[in-house]
């Protein structure tokens, strides 16, 4: 599926709608894989203290976080090359033509999945989609609820992608994936991330990037969309921190199109 967009589009600049998870230092927060919370305190050296409530000139943090597990991130194929790419590298687009689509998982094995047939009608139902290679699928589960703004993803097993239907993502020509789990991969798969690679274009078990791998796609983990917002079209604005890192806190926000 790759369309162009010919006509012009309309969006109202002040009515971007946030789909990011605000990261509450030492309070409830999202956590993946059982990593230490998020968590801040005040700078402290001497008589200096970072801290306004505590006698500080002015408020003076340290943070202490882990972008994969903590909250809304954006994430590039340095993930899982041992070359240390940077998704502030990766990511050249600023403006994404995007698609919101719910999806209910479907059981397979004990688990809930994301079925290639499932995401296949809930992309065809959209059947206005003006996709481009530089667009985003994002991708709402069902049931949705706000507990998933604090949920701890520990013994629990979150809904994943089947590896068809990441190759159905790919063959769309999807450049950005926005989801609202900690992994488009199965939390646990003894490091495999088969999803990570299919869509990245990196062989199976390979640390390595090849000719043809998507450098400049991305995915973006742990967002959170409203049931009020509806499926559709969008244009995404996906901001990252400017981290020379391969994951980077992000704040993916929506506009609708008219």
């Amino acid at each position: 599926m790759r369309l162009q967009i010919t006509e012009k589009i309309q969006v109202i600049e002040d009515e971007g709608i946030d789909i990011s998870i605000p990261l509450q230092f030492n309070g409830p927060q999202p956590n993946a894989y059982g990593v230490e919370p998020a968590r801040s305190k005040p700078y402290r050296a001497g008589d200096l203290v970072g801290d306004t409530r505590q006698g500080g000139s002015v408020n003076f943090e340290e943070y202490t976080f882990t972008p994969h597990c903590n909250g809304t991130h954006t994430e590039c194929v340095g993930h899982i090359t041992d070359e240390r790419i940077s998704v502030r590298d990766c990511l050249r687009d600023v403006f994404i033509p995007a698609v919101l689509v719910s999806v209910e998982p479907e059981q397979s094995s004990g688990d809930l999945v994301l079925s290639r047939r499932e995401l296949s009608n809930a992309v065809g139902a959209l059947t206005y989609v003006r996709a481009t290679d530089t667009s985003a699928l994002i991708v709402r589960t069902l049931p949705n609820d706000d507990g998933k703004l604090t949920r701890e993803y520990g013994d629990y097993i979150p809904p994943y992608f089947t590896a068809d239907a990441m190759e159905f993502i790919v063959e769309c020509g999807f450049k950005h994936l926005l989801v609202d789990m900690p992994s488009i991969d199965r939390i646990f798969d003894d490091g495999k991330l088969v999803n990570h690679r299919l869509f990245w274009n990196v062989e199976p078990g390979s640390h390595e990037v090849k000719a043809d791998s998507r450098i400049n796609s991305t995915i973006t983990e742990l967002i959170y969309v409203a049931n009020e917002i509806e499926d559709g079209e969008y244009l995404l604005n996906l901001q990252i921190a400017p981290f020379s890192t391969d994951a980077s806190p992000s704040r993916p926000v929506l506009f609708k199109i008219f």
